[in-house]
């Protein structure tokens, strides 16, 4: 594991270093035992107390990055209390430049989505539906770019429970990355570091995934399935899990070094 990152002390790139901060925020409830996913279940269909005080304390640590994805955001529903999270994140933040993408579209009652949140204006938006046999997994992607460095394509995702649905969605994504330059794919993945490290179509357009540890459940992490996935022209300066209790998932978090332009 690579040294933790240090805080940010400017809004602007050093030495073009891009600090990136990635969180699965279960809309907010912040889980703490398996035993919630029952007896709390009616958060995630009815307004409930702490979720403004959960999302103020993620606002508070994504100030310090540059580049913010989510997962299990809502962008504003009855569960919500219409409250579009990406947005609320992105203004307590400080982070200008914003961008939600509905993948799971349950009508008033929940809008599932994927956020980006950055300090950089963010180009060429895009949402790509995943394959799978259910529907509601997708990739939102977005493109950094800043005068002197190469750019940046950044795919936030939020893969499928079912290993076959993996694959596919794997597949997919590979595809999009193929002759994309410098790509980043960022998110809960659901799977082991082992899966990734054996797909082909990752090892064919040569993603390599970062070695950082268990995510999940936050509360006692076992499992690591959030995970940071470089194209090979790109330089990580550190990389870590940060022992955040914010969500039944813990943050991840590293530094990108651009890639200077010619």
């Amino acid at each position: 594991m690579s040294r933790k990152p240090t805080p940010k002390t400017a809004a602007h790139l050093r030495g073009g270093v891009l600090r990136l901060l990635s969180l699965n925020i279960q809309v907010g409830l912040n889980s703490s035992r398996y035993r919630h996913y029952l007896t709390q279940a009616w958060r995630h269909v009815l307004p409930s107390r702490g979720v403004r005080a959960t999302l103020d304390a993620i606002a508070q640590l994504a100030q310090d990055y540059d580049l913010v994805a989510l997962q299990e955001a809502d962008a504003g529903s009855l569960r919500t209390a219409q409250l579009n999270q990406v947005r609320y994140l992105a203004a307590h933040a400080g982070l200008r430049h914003w961008h939600a993408a509905v993948n799971r579209d349950l009508g008033p009652f929940a809008q599932h989505c994927l956020g980006c949140l950055s300090r950089f204006p963010l180009q060429q938006l895009r949402y790509h539906t995943l394959p799978g046999r259910l529907p509601g997994r997708g990739a939102l992607e977005a493109q950094i770019v800043k005068a002197g460095y190469e750019p940046l394509r950044v795919f936030v995702v939020h893969l499928a429970l079912s290993r076959g649905a993996r694959f596919r969605q794997l597949d997919f994504l590979g595809a999009l990355i193929e002759d994309a330059g410098d790509a980043v794919i960022v998110g809960d993945f659901n799977c082991a570091p082992a899966e990734l490290e054996t797909h082909p179509a990752l090892l064919r357009v040569g993603l390599r995934a970062l070695k950082l540890g268990a995510t999940f459940p936050s509360w006692r992490p076992q499992r690591a399935i959030d995970h940071l996935l470089v194209t090979q022209g790109i330089d990580i300066v550190a990389s870590r899990v940060l022992d955040l209790r914010l969500s039944d998932h813990l943050p991840i978090a590293a530094e990108i070094r651009l890639r200077p332009t010619a």
